[in-house]
């Protein structure tokens, strides 16, 4: 496979005309490729900072059968690719003098590219030891009886309380996330519709974010549960991943 049959573009328009249809055909293969596609979209490819967003795509007979996006300074994202896709994509990037922080993919992708980027580059991999799971929910069984208490959809009056919680979060699962009031339009969390959970007496206990729904589905990120009760002083916490909603 020659390494010139990528096919890179800044243009985010571009990019989903051209692997839209792709992406939407397996949207819970590709959540990530169709989050960030549609964050860069709606954002603007400037609110990334000096270095634009850039996307790639690979077509076979006129059609697309691989992705990748990178958004510098985060990681470069890939769909599952084949070794010969990997190696291809590993050889095009470094050609083009690209360096990469790190990959985000399915282990097998990540594995083959990552064997592929020491060929071309001679960088020494490394394991990042983070894990993330993707469930995606058949039938929603509401429980009976229902804990007591409400849930509260949190609005800008609540943008405080809303940063501190996706921090603690953040912290949790080992993200390493720095959150403010001016900071906080660009962050992952920003875009997400977030519902609260509190006790009877309005104590505070549980959050849960949902994504804008992209295609056809609902990516339920982030859902945290602090051990103890929010706060300055609070102590261990326990996070749970994300769900699937179609």
């Amino acid at each position: 496979m020659r390494p010139d049959a990528w096919y890179l573009t800044e243009d985010v328009d571009d990019f989903l005309v051209r692997a839209g249809d792709f992406l939407r055909s397996r949207p819970g293969l590709h959540v990530m490729q169709l989050t960030w596609a549609e964050r860069v979209r709606t954002r603007g490819a400037e609110s990334f900072g000096t270095e634009v967003p850039v996307f790639g795509l690979l077509e076979r007979a006129g059609e697309a059968c691989a992705t990748f996006y990178r958004l510098p300074p985060r990681a470069l994202g890939l769909s599952p690719l084949t070794p010969e896709q990997a190696d291809s994509l590993a050889a095009h990037l470094a050609a083009l003098g690209h360096s990469l922080p790190s990959i985000s993919a399915d282990h097998s992708t990540a594995t083959a590219f990552a064997e592929a980027w020491q060929r071309h580059t001679g960088a020494t991999p490394k394991l990042r030891d983070t894990r993330l799971r993707l469930y995606r929910l058949d039938t929603l069984t509401p429980p009976e009886p229902m804990p007591a208490g409400r849930g509260r959809v949190l609005g800008e009056q609540d943008l405080e309380q809303t940063m501190y919680w996706c921090g603690e979060f953040a912290k949790a699962v080992g993200e390493v996330v720095s959150m403010d009031a001016d900071s906080w339009a660009d962050t992952r969390f920003a875009d997400k519709r977030y519902t609260l959970w509190e006790t009877p007496d309005g104590t505070p206990v549980s959050i849960a974010g949902m994504n804008p729904m992209i295609g056809g589905q609902v990516q339920v990120d982030i859902v945290y549960t602090p051990a103890v009760t929010p706060g300055p002083d609070a102590g261990s916490m326990v996070a749970a991943g994300k769900t699937i909603v179609r």
